[in-house]
């Protein structure tokens, strides 16, 4: 057959290589508006709900519970829920409504009905509501700081850099799980070396992540998973009951933490019940809301792939986010998980949260090459940065990424290197070499790092464990080696613990160990001239539009 030559080249074209596919309402391949979502509705008889989305009370499952009686605000439900759904997605972008005003109303809606307001919403309105309804004033980002072969230095200096460009998060996971210790030791060490006051996670499983947390290695977490169905639920051993159980742990330790879940989750696991994505994803929010969780990471995560295969499933995806946001919930809105071949498409992806500004642009900016990304890549790496960063500068937003310069960054690199290196000598671990922080400071991934012996770090990973080492021992081993600030900043870290503020809705740190939240930081956004707007934060604005690459003209020898 003779082919027209100029659709031989698109079909050669990068997106080409992604997966699409048309949709199937009974199977859940459905991003918005399934056949079989159910209609909204809601009844109340002596302050109990005992209709929620056309089921009684006696034919709930265990999600319809739980939602049921802890994830609604009964006082004001049958109100809400009587209001048309279309004048709800007004509300919403209204620069005369306050968020304050919206919230009252959404977080009393039921699921259907909420997935009903979003499905009233365009791309461009969702944006517009974005940037009214998350909780926290100023937009911050988070990033994954990870090496194919967990080399603790690496990780250190990658998250000093990171620390530096302004994320005010950073999370770790493992190559080879017996890591986590060294892993999570490394990048709390590298991340306080950086910026006092940036707060560290492991991602692993949640035993483990806990125990972590307990000896005071990490923060915060976020990889506590929610599901749209029942049977998802239980095939994972899990409800959402023993969910709020673990949530509470965390809480009682003075532990930062936020759920996890994202459309496409019950696709891939094949119990959809038919029904959406996005309705799927709000059942998971109000799962979330119920168990008196601050925050959700949401937005598909590691599950885009199936919403990006549908139609309109990337305008589910900000849909979701809003969602979140409309519950009141600090919302870490994804932008992790690579998915595309298209570089159009990936900054597509991440188009809407980083015009209107999330609590987390993204909750895991590939803060290493994606080579190196054990999460399994992300949207954009550190390869991306000065695209990023040109981008918030030709928008005048703040995407949450300032630009450093490259003797900034070796400086910082080794700073944070050596502070590791002295408490892996501190606490009796094998040897971080002179070679390792020379390598760290200046590679960019771990191809560039010496070997070591894998067998020897996993075996004293777990003998550390088992000699109950805690944070106790890091910040003396950081005084002994006489790294003060560092010390003094892993010490400020374990304060906040006790303190607890940080539990707050969308709480971070500045470098001062001021917390930032929706408490005292509350989007105030109500129209033009209202809210942030970067250009009116002096010192921000100077840092992102003299990105170290801009001629001055002032200087240019003509």
């Amino acid at each position: 057959m003779k082919r027209q030559k100029r659709f031989e080249k698109l079909e050669k074209r990068p997106v080409h290589l992604d997966g699409f596919v048309k949709e199937w309402d009974d199977e859940g391949l459905v991003a918005m508006r399934s056949k079989n979502d159910p209609d909204a509705s809601l009844k109340v008889e002596n302050g109990v709900i005992t209709e929620l989305d056309g089921k009684k009370r006696e034919d709930f499952d265990l999600i319809d519970q739980y939602i049921a009686e802890y994830g609604i605000n009964i006082a004001n439900a049958e109100k809400a829920n009587a209001m048309s759904s279309q004048s709800i997605a007004k509300m919403l972008i209204d620069p005369n409504v306050s968020r304050s005003e919206v919230v009252k109303v959404t977080t009393a809606l039921t699921p259907a009905k909420a997935s009903d307001v979003i499905n009233q919403l365009n791309f461009a309105e969702m944006i517009m509501a974005v940037q009214k309804m998350r909780p926290r004033r100023t937009p911050f980002t988070q990033a994954h700081i990870t090496n194919t072969l967990d080399n603790p230095a690496e990780i250190a200096a990658d998250g000093a850099e990171a620390a530096l460009r302004g994320f005010p998060e950073l999370e770790t996971t493992t190559a080879v799980a017996r890591y986590a210790p060294l892993n999570a030791i490394s990048l709390m060490v590298g991340a306080q070396a950086g910026r006092p006051g940036v707060i560290t996670q492991c991602s692993v499983e949640e035993a483990v992540e806990l125990g972590l947390g307990m000896r005071g290695f990490t923060a915060y977490a976020e990889t506590i998973s929610v599901y749209g169905t029942d049977k998802v639920f239980t095939d994972g051993d899990d409800t959402p009951w023993s969910k709020g159980f673990l949530a509470s742990c965390y809480a009682s330790r003075g532990l930062k933490m936020r759920f996890s879940s994202g459309s496409g989750s019950e696709v891939l696991m094949g119990y959809t019940e038919g029904k959406s994505m996005l309705y799927l994803e709000s059942r998971c929010i109000y799962i979330t809301k119920a168990s008196g969780v601050q925050g959700l990471q949401n937005g598909s995560v590691s599950c885009i792939g199936v919403p990006s295969a549908v139609p309109s499933g990337l305008r589910e995806v900000l849909g979701e986010n809003l969602m979140c946001m409309m519950m009141d919930l600090e919302c870490a809105s994804s932008n992790d998980q690579t998915f595309s071949h298209s570089d159009i498409r990936r900054t597509e992806r991440m188009l809407g949260q980083f015009i209107a500004g999330t609590d987390y642009i993204s909750s895991g900016y590939a803060g290493e090459e994606n080579s190196d990304n054990t999460f399994a890549g992300s949207n954009m790496d550190v390869l991306d940065y000065d695209d990023y960063e040109s981008m918030e500068r030709d928008l005048a937003v703040n995407g949450g990424i300032l630009p450093i310069t490259e003797d900034q960054a070796i400086k910082i690199r080794k700073k944070a290197a050596k502070a590791v290196q002295a408490v892996f000598d501190g606490l009796g671990l094998p040897e971080i070499t002179d070679e390792e922080v020379e390598a760290a400071t200046y590679g960019s991934t771990s191809g560039d790092m010496p070997k070591r012996d894998m067998a020897q770090d996993i075996k004293a990973a777990q003998d550390l464990m088992d000699r109950g080492v805690t944070v106790s021992d890091i910040i003396k081993a950081l005084d002994d080696h006489g790294i003060d600030d560092t010390a003094q900043a892993v010490f400020k870290l374990a304060q906040q613990k006790i303190c607890g503020d940080y539990l707050q809705t969308s709480a971070i740190f500045d470098k001062d160990w001021n917390c930032i939240s929706a408490i005292n930081d509350n989007n105030d956004y109500m129209g033009p001239g209202t809210g942030y707007r970067v250009w009116e934060d002096e010192a921000q604005w100077n840092k992102i539009k003299n990105i170290p690459w801009a001629l001055d003209p002032q200087k240019v020898d003509f």
